[in-house]
């Protein structure tokens, strides 16, 4: 392992590279070689689902929408008209009140329509674990970086007031010797 990074790991993280963990590793390792992290997690979530996978989120999102709950409301309402006004007088009732047929097509809805929800939900506590982590690598690199920042203006603040003393030594080094040039003053014992 190069000595950058097992230096600045120690610098930075107050321990030795090799008792990090992987993901922290990875974040030195990027951190010394000035590489960005940050990645599109839902670019890289959403390419490796499978069709089913995919089926499955979009039943969801149509499931948990405004627009299904409306429509579905306005086809049970449609069933119920139908079988009990409109086809009642024309004597075709296929599923007159209590409508058994349209209770089990909501139950065999249900019965669907629940795992398959489930299986997207899932999906989506796995996408977001993988976001936090990937939040966690983003934020634990900035503020490394930050730290480093910081390094670098203490460095040269130092050097700045090492400078400043410096130059103040020769003033007052420059001054001692015009006093020492100049005649005493009239009236002065010294």
């Amino acid at each position: 392992m190069d000595d950058k990074v097992k230096a600045l790991a120690q610098k930075l993280l107050k321990t030795g590279f090799d008792d990090l963990p992987e993901r922290e590793r990875r974040i030195i390792r990027r951190l010394s070689n000035r590489v960005h992290i940050s990645t599109d997690i839902n670019v890289a979530y959403d390419e490796q689902r499978t069709l089913g996978e995919r089926l499955s989120d979009r039943v969801a999102a149509v499931g948990g929408s405004w627009t299904f709950i409306i429509v579905f409301a306005g086809v049970l309402m449609a069933w119920m008209l139908l079988n009990s006004q409109v086809l009642t007088h024309l004597g075709l009732v296929f599923d007159p009140y209590p409508y058994i047929f349209l209770n089990l097509l909501l139950s065999t809805l249900a019965a669907i329509q629940a795992p398959v929800i489930m299986m997207s939900q899932n999906r989506q506590a796995d996408k977001d674990r993988l976001a936090a982590a990937h939040d966690y690598e983003v934020n634990l690199k900035a503020e490394l970086e930050i730290l480093q920042l910081h390094e670098k203006l203490d460095d040269l603040r130092q050097a700045q007031w090492e400078g400043l003393l410096q130059i103040q030594r020769e003033q007052i080094g420059a001054l001692t010797e015009i006093k020492l040039r100049l005649p005493p003053a009239a009236g002065s014992s010294a």
